[in-house]
Parts: structure tokens; C-alpha cells; sequence
């Protein structure tokens, strides 16, 4: 499935189509694997020794997952993006160098190495396309593949690992110093502005995940899965909405509270948003609370809840975190929904533009009948 199946295609060539094209490229490289990472997270959440089912057999699992396959599967999809099955292949050869440099999970290193060998061998092919002998194609498409992903597999273990695993270990330091802190509520400043204009794949995917990721094959668990995902904000704008909103708009709001609620598509709610940009105060607000919840009982995810549907966080809640989990959800929807209420002016406003709106459409009728009544004259004239 394209990572814009839900989302609308970036349009035009300002900043922000370039940043979410490139978000969507990033997003394009995850969202097709999102299965596996639901089957490591439930796996870990599983068999782990603090799992459900603990088991030192089936829990062998969790590591090499984690390690080479995960890594793996996206360098191959990027790989595969830019140039097709060969691109694909030469995606995964380069991924295995910088996954054996480094001792982190290499998921932003395969996003790096898997498209940019693709790239290279896709110009070569291009440079020999019409150059061959006939009868030589197949030699030459396979060992230029070997060789470039060969020499893109040495550069990833020699630089690009071990610098991806340095700016890894750089980013974690920082959301550890955030964490120390009490500090990460603060970043729904920048996520759910970001969010509305469609940016959200690119921030989780391409942003949290890696980091997530990292963090929870070390405790079993992450908060930074929730940061972007969490239903309730969006849960608590949509009930605003369908209370206080403008009444044309109300009998559309129910469909959208089951698609975003249940289904975990969040880019339903982003146009009522957008149509009231104030609200937005209200998503911040709500992010807000919710990390802080999170926060406050130590919550947090196995893996990547996507879609960011509220059965997709039970599924990937550890033993021991329902309650934070559910709680950081709920108390979002709450906050969310009465500062929306509130940005709505419980639906005072709404009756006043509609009177406003009555007001206008007997001025402009009473407009009408005046020229209609002297046609005579302004005819004569």
C-alpha cells in the first residue's frame, strides 16, 4: 500500500510540498513493512522474560528481528522505490554493511544507504543501456549489481553505520536529557501543528520510530511510539465538533470519529482543523496532557501503533501499561475536547454567524426586488 493512501498527494513547490514530499518518500519506506514491525512488537511483548508468555526459546527472536530483518526490509523497499527488483536487491546487499557497523538498530541508516545505492545503480543502467552487445545484458546487470552493492555494503560498515550510529547515539542522549527533564510534553508544540499539514508520517515514521525502536529493544518499551500516534486529541476536536460545530458540517463528524478513533487514520480530522485554524490550541493542548500522562506513569509501546487506532495501542501496550496507556488517551480526549469546545464558544458563535448569514440573504433578496420593481424606468433610461 503507497504511504499516501490516506493522505493527499503533496501539490506544488513551495517549502512545505518539499518537505512532505520528502516525509512521504521517508513514510513510503515503513508503512509497507508496519506488518512485521507489529509482528516483532508482539513478539517482544510476548516472550520476552517480562512478557505474557515468557520463553527463552521463542524469545531468541526478538534480537535478530530487531537487528537485521527490520533494517533489512526497509533498505530493500527504499531500494525498490527508486529502482525497481535491482534497485530492491542492492538495497538490502548495501543495508548489511551499515547494519554490522553499528551496534544500534540501523533503521534511519537503511533509509539512507538502501535509496542511495539504488540511485547509483540506476545510473549506470542508464549509462549502459544502449551500450551493451547483445547477449551480454545479463552478465553485465548482474555483476555491476555485486559490485556496486558490494562497495556500497564496505562503505556502509566502514562510514555510513558508524555515523548514523553516532548521530543514533547523539539524538538518543537528547531525548534522554528531555526525559530527565520532564520536558516532552513540550514537543506537541511542534508535532501537532506539523500533524495538520499532513507531516505526521513524515515526524513518526521517519523521525520517532528509529529512535523508538532503539529505546525499546533496550526497555522493553517506548513513549516515543505515543508521541505522535495518540488518538485522543483529534477523539476530542471531532466530539467539539459534533456538539458545537458548524451544523452543516455536524452529521459528517460521527463517520470521521470511527475512522480516526477505531481505524487510526488521523488525517480525517485535519481538515475540521484546518477550517478552524484556532483549534489547533486545542491539539496542542491535548498532546500535552496526553504525554504528560504518559509521562507521569512510565506508558509506553512495544512498537509502532499504525495506524494510530486505539485497538492498535492495546495491541502494542506491555504488561504492566494499560492503565498509563488508557489514561494518557482518555485525558487527551478530554483536554482536547473541552478547549474545542471552548475555541468554539460552545456553539454561541456558530448560531451567531448563521443569523449573520440569514441577515445577508434577506439584504441581498430585498437587493433584488428593488431593480425589479423600477425595470420600467431603467429601461426608458
Amino acid at each position: 500500500m503507497s504511504s499516501m493512501a490516506y493522505t493527499p498527494a503533496p501539490t506544488g513547490t513551495g517549502l512545505k510540498a518539499t518537505v512532505q514530499k520528502f516525509g512521504s518518500f521517508l513514510a513510503s519506506m515503513v508503512m509497507p513493512n508496519i506488518g512485521a514491525f507489529i509482528a516483532w512488537g508482539l513478539i517482544t511483548a510476548l516472550f520476552i522474560p517480562t512478557g505474557w508468555i515468557p520463553s527463552n526459546s521463542l524469545g531468541q527472536l526478538v534480537t535478530p528481528m530487531i537487528t537485521y530483518l527490520l533494517p533489512m526490509l526497509i533498505g530493500y523497499t527504499g531500494g525498490r522505490i527508486v529502482h525497481g527488483q535491482r534497485g530492491a536487491v542492492i538495497g538490502a546487499i548495501a543495508t548489511m554493511g551499515v547494519v554490522v557497523g553499528a551496534s544500534v538498530p540501523m533503521f534511519l541508516g537503511a533509509m539512507i544507504v538502501g535509496p542511495l545505492a539504488a540511485w547509483v545503480l540506476k545510473q549506470f543502467d542508464k549509462l549502459t543501456a544502449d551500450r551493451l552487445r547483445a547477449g551480454f545484458e545479463m552478465l553485465v546487470d548482474n555483476f555491476s549489481l555485486g559490485i556496486i552493492g558490494g562497495a556500497f555494503a564496505v562503505l556502509g560498515k566502514w562510514a555510513i553505520g558508524p555515523a548514523v550510529n553516532h548521530v543514533t547515539n547523539w539524538a538518543g542522549t537528547g531525548v534522554n536529557w528531555v526525559l530527565n527533564h520532564h520536558l516532552l510534553p513540550f514537543v506537541s508544540i511542534l508535532i501537532e501543528p506539523a500533524k495538520v499539514l499532513f507531516l505526521n508520517n513524515a515526524i513518526n515514521h521517519g523521525v520517532l520510530d528509529p529512535l523508538a525502536v532503539a529505546q525499546s529493544a533496550a526497555h522493553h518499551k517506548s513513549i516515543l511510539f505515543m508521541l505522535e500516534s495518540n488518538p485522543g486529541p483529534g477523539l476530542g476536536i471531532l466530539c467539539a465538533y459534533l456538539l458545537f460545530g458548524p451544523r452543516s458540517l455536524r452529521p459528517t463528524v460521527p463517520g470521521a470519529i470511527v475512522i480516526e478513533f477505531l481505524g487510526g487514520i488521523h488525517e480525517i480530522y485535519f481538515p475540521y482543523i484546518l477550517m478552524k485554524p484556532r483549534l489547533i490550541l486545542a491539539a496542542i493542548a491535548g498532546g500535552f496532557a496526553g504525554v504528560s500522562v504518559f509521562s507521569i506513569t512510565g506508558a509506553g509501546l512495544v512498537a509502532s501503533p499504525s495506524p494510530g487506532s486505539i485497538f492498535a495501542y492495546l495491541t502494542e501496550t506491555p504488561r504492566g501499561s494499560y492503565f498509563g496507556v488508557l489514561a494518557g488517551v482518555v485525558v487527551a480526549a478530554a483536554v482536547s475536547f473541552v478547549v474545542a469546545s471552548v475555541l468554539l464558544g460552545f456553539g454561541r458563535g456558530e448560531k451567531a454567524e448563521e443569523v449573520e448569514e440569514s441577515d445577508d440573504v434577506d439584504d441581498a433578496g430585498d437587493g433584488a426586488a428593488v431593480p425589479a420593481q423600477s425595470s420600467p424606468e431603467g429601461a426608458t433610461a
